[in-house]
């Protein structure tokens, strides 16, 4: 059956060409003049889109989307907007609206917002009742927590992943903003098409706006080939800008444009290419105070905060700790070939119990290490970074520069104030030791700890088996040698 849209609209000529194109496409269509025509044609016609100017006599648009917002039918209401009411229109999206456009009409773009809509509604059905049977086992796509922050947190993402709207995600670093990310395209009519995400703060200052919108062949010096932007491969998907107040404030203010106009402009082309994304930005700054230290445009906040989510520290959710332990250990035995049944009542208790400076990318970093030293059966308290939990206890860096540091067991005081070493897992390297012998006492300790399994040792040691068969060979020939 053809989906059915609604066409409100007060200009007469307006209505007519409208309800013309939207049948040309496909569609079942009837227009109303005024909201309240509207309203009455929505409640017994109950199509599944609706059409609706905002400026109308009688009933305007924003009352008619809040009218429709109480109806026992679902329908996707999509805002017409005059030059000039873009704030209207995100306080349209704010009440619940699927999507605007701007007069005058571009059909290509009403032709793709009524393609998504139309797409949205198909998986409205199946996303609600996947949605129910995962919230009722505390979790929501690849995220999990049963805590009241996080119940919270899921109902904001189910309510706003069908729309179009742009979200913000705030947090500390390591809370899972990128989950949230995922999780709103995964319960999207977008979720068969790419997830990108991009990193502003990793990428230099010189090479975000290509990298972002694309360049032409020759655009600068390096342009030996047209290339497509994150906006071009995230194409009808969604696009998270991660780190956001790192970005320059020239590529702040096209990426501004791009998200009001809907097109872009590769660097180097003189044409403007239509793109249908949905864009979720991140950032572990606080977003006003970024605006009001110059780092974010003021404007681009207001645009990209249409919904703000807000991912609490792991410390005010420790309940939810050991069912993201459970799910980790589920990961890493299928990325580790490994075959970890769970986790011990002691080491729950330990990690509900630590406050976990690095949130949930800490909790991460610890149970891939404990699954890699156990391989099997149950983890416990052994399988912890050594000193864990204890006063000046500091968790193991995060990867740099491609290499995972290995951390190193720290000294434990005797009874006297002196120092001693568990010598069983730690490397004790003394000044005037060359950097290459450190890494060979490494190295060969590593092995020790996984009994020589060099597959589990190379994991450790955040380098690849082949580079750890080469280093035992040049140890070896070096030992022939002397």
């Amino acid at each position: 059956m053809l989906e059915k849209v609604l066409i409100v609209e007060d200009e007469v000529h307006a209505r007519s060409g409208l309800t013309e194109l939207i049948e040309s496409w496909g569609y079942r269509a009837e227009c109303a003049a005024d909201g309240m025509e509207g309203l009455e044609k929505a409640v017994s016609w109950a199509p599944a889109i609706v059409v609706t100017d905002l400026k109308m006599p009688r009933m305007d648009g924003m009352e008619l989307l809040n009218r429709i917002g109480e109806l026992p039918q679902r329908m996707a209401v999509v805002m017409l907007t005059a030059q000039g009411s873009i704030e209207s229109a995100v306080d349209a999206m704010r009440m619940g609206a699927y999507d605007y456009i701007p007069k005058p009409v571009d059909p290509v773009r009403l032709k793709t917002i009524l393609h998504n809509a139309s797409r949205q509604r198909e998986a409205d059905a199946e996303m609600e009742a996947e949605g129910r049977q995962q919230r009722d086992t505390g979790v929501l796509g690849p995220m999990v927590g049963s805590s009241p922050q996080m119940v919270d947190i899921f109902s904001m993402i189910e309510r706003i992943a069908p729309s179009n709207v742009s979200v913000l995600v705030t947090g500390e670093s390591g809370t899972g903003k990128e989950l949230v990310a995922r999780a709103l395209h995964d319960l999207s009519a977008r979720r068969l098409k790419p997830f990108v995400a991009v990193n502003c703060a990793a990428i230099p200052e010189t090479l975000i706006e290509s990298e972002i919108f694309g360049h032409e062949k020759g655009a600068f010096t390096g342009a030996l080939e047209r290339r497509a932007g994150c906006f071009e491969l995230a194409e009808e998907g969604t696009l998270l800008l991660d780190e956001i107040g790192e970005m320059p404030m020239a590529t702040q203010a096209k990426l501004l444009r791009v998200l009001e106009d809907r097109k872009l402009r590769r660097l180097g082309s003189k044409i403007e290419t239509p793109v249908d994304v949905r864009v979720v930005a991140a950032t572990n700054k606080d977003p006003e105070k970024a605006v009001a230290n110059g780092d974010l445009r003021g404007d681009l906040y207001y645009r990209l905060n249409v919904f703000n989510i807000q991912m609490p520290p792991l410390r005010d959710h420790l309940m939810d700790v050991s069912a993201i332990a459970e799910r980790m250990i589920e990961d890493m035995n299928q990325r580790h070939h490994c075959t970890v049944a769970g986790l011990k009542d002691s080491l729950m208790i330990r990690l509900e119990g630590y406050q976990w400076p690095g949130n949930v990318r800490e909790l991460r970093n610890t149970i891939e290490r404990a699954v890699i030293l156990a391989g099997s059966g149950m983890l416990g308290i052994e399988h912890l970074p050594p000193h864990f939990g204890e006063p000046g206890f500091a968790p193991p860096p995060n990867r740099v520069g491609g290499v995972e540091s290995v951390l190193v067991s720290q000294a434990a005081p005797y009874e006297d104030g002196q120092r001693r070493l568990d010598e069983s897992n730690s490397v004790r390297v003394e000044v005037g030791t060359t950097v290459d012998e450190a890494e060979r006492q490494l190295i060969l300790k590593t092995l020790v700890a996984t009994h020589n399994n060099k597959t589990k040792a190379a994991e450790i040691l955040g380098i690849s088996s082949k580079t750890l068969q080469n280093k035992l060979k040049e140890y070896s020939n070096a030992a022939v040698t002397e």
